[in-house]
């Protein structure tokens, strides 16, 4: 987004978490940059804390805009309660924040973005001033015409990714971005947009649908040597599914090493998307862990959310890519539909199974929009008293199974985590995670507040 908008616009990004910000100081940089248009990204956990900041900037003086995939579906759900926030940016938010900038000065987009919009929208219509008529032609707009909440039509996504420019890096804390098992600051390089599977209770889904829309290897080494001027070693390869395409991955891996370029990288995928060559050639290029979604070790609670793959694909990925040295992160699902206690317990056997460096175990989140969240509010499945911004909590719930109360599901996941940790090697892995300084803090508070005892 920042990119898009420089040089037409002078563009600052707080990142409050990674600041360690505090009101007192977001409020105060916030009068400092006096913004004329402030822009954040609303989560459901977050939804309170991100009007709280758009209220903040709203009181200076901003028009307040919001995006993400929680505004996405829930557009006037969050519009009518929250009156310090004037826009929402539904789905692909690029060229809708493009438009809109402008429109609200009362001039035309610059000629770039203006080649951008018609490539995206081929009956897209330059502006014919900053009135509501023209707010309303602005797909993929949501915003408020005196009391009416008016919801514009979806916007076409952006077909060419290697259009876009390159994101801005250098206008990030990078120095204060750190993980455990990592030395040295890292980021994150978005590879492509979109999964073709059909998981019902995945929230990416939400924002692209079944869409795969994929960056050149080329594109993606550009800002992978970008980021080695700007001094960052260590990558995240940020997609839906980083090993959506197949020919992709390879060619990436091939350029990195043609390059020479010596960088260590992470990545997520599906155990159903990988075979033993592409693995190989992923770790010659500097890839050392994938986070899979495995979500349950019970195939039938597999095959009702649709997440498409075996069980026995599971334990051959992992052991290909323990097989060329790469680390495996397992992510594991407790209450997804169907779950019973007997299902819950052939997960964490499963997990113990299987040759991972860490796992993790969450309670099932009906994030508004997917499948998962209309089969929970039609069959009544809502804990009672439960609000929007506890979707996504660690450790608590939203659901409420007849059978299955939250109160057990809490139960499982703090003893999933725990049988399958405090294990010789788990541990031994959690404690070269603590050996590091820079980083020994954010692990014990993840081991913490997964082990249940915060």
């Amino acid at each position: 987004l920042a990119a898009l908008l420089m040089p037409d616009y002078r563009v600052a990004i707080i990142d409050a978490i990674a600041e360690r910000m505090r009101w007192k100081q977001f409020e105060e940089r916030l009068r400092a940059l006096q913004p004329r248009f402030y822009v954040t990204q609303v989560t459901a956990p977050t939804l309170q804390n991100d009007m709280y900041g758009c209220f903040l900037a709203r009181a200076l003086g901003a028009r307040t805009i919001a995006f993400g995939t929680h505004v996405t579906p829930m557009a006037r759900q969050t519009l009518q309660p929250y009156p310090a926030l004037d826009f929402v940016l539904r789905g692909e938010p690029e060229l809708t924040l493009c438009e809109l900038l402008p429109a609200l000065d009362g001039r035309a987009p610059s000629s770039r973005i203006i080649q951008l919009l018609r490539m995206a929208d081929p009956d897209w219509q330059p502006p014919d001033g900053a009135d509501a008529a023209q707010l309303a032609r602005i797909k993929g707009l949501a915003w408020r015409r005196g009391d009416e909440i008016v919801v514009n039509p979806d916007r076409p996504f952006i077909p060419d990714l290697d259009a876009l420019p390159l994101p801005a890096h250098a206008l990030l804390p990078l120095n204060r971005y750190r993980i455990p098992m990592l030395r040295g600051p890292y980021t994150f390089v978005v590879t492509s947009r979109g999964c073709p599977a059909g998981c019902r209770f995945c929230i990416k889904h939400v924002n692209y649908q079944q869409t795969v829309r994929l960056r050149s290897p080329e594109n993606i080494m550009q800002e992978l040597l970008m980021l080695q001027q700007l001094g960052i070693r260590n990558i995240h390869m940020y997609a839906d599914l980083f090993t959506v395409n197949r020919e992709q991955v390879m060619g990436l891996c091939a350029l990195i090493r043609r390059e020479g370029l010596r960088i260590r990288w992470t990545c997520n995928s599906r155990v159903d998307f990988v075979d033993a060559e592409l693995l190989r050639h992923m770790a010659q290029a500097g890839c050392w862990l994938i986070s899979w979604g495995i979500e349950s070790g019970d195939a039938e609670i597999l095959r009702r959310v649709r997440k498409g793959y075996h069980l026995e694909q599971a334990e051959q990925a992992l052991r290909w890519a323990k097989a060329v040295g790469i680390k495996n992160w397992g992510y594991f699902i407790i209450g997804l539909p169907g779950e019973t206690e007997e299902s819950i317990r052939r997960t964490i056997d499963f997990a113990k199974r299987l040759p991972l460096d860490l796992a993790l175990f969450h309670i099932a989140a009906p994030h508004p929009g997917t499948p998962f969240f209309f089969e929970v509010v039609e069959r009544g499945w809502f804990r009672p008293g439960t609000r929007w911004e506890e979707v996504d909590m660690d450790g608590s719930t939203v659901l409420d199974y007849p059978g299955l109360p939250a109160e057990r599901l809490e139960y499982w996941q703090r003893r999933a985590f725990r049988e399958w940790s405090l294990r010789p090697g788990p541990l031994w892995t959690y404690l070269k995670m603590l050996a590091d300084p820079s980083t020994w803090r954010s692990a014990l508070e993840v081991g913490w507040r997964h082990l249940g005892w915060v």
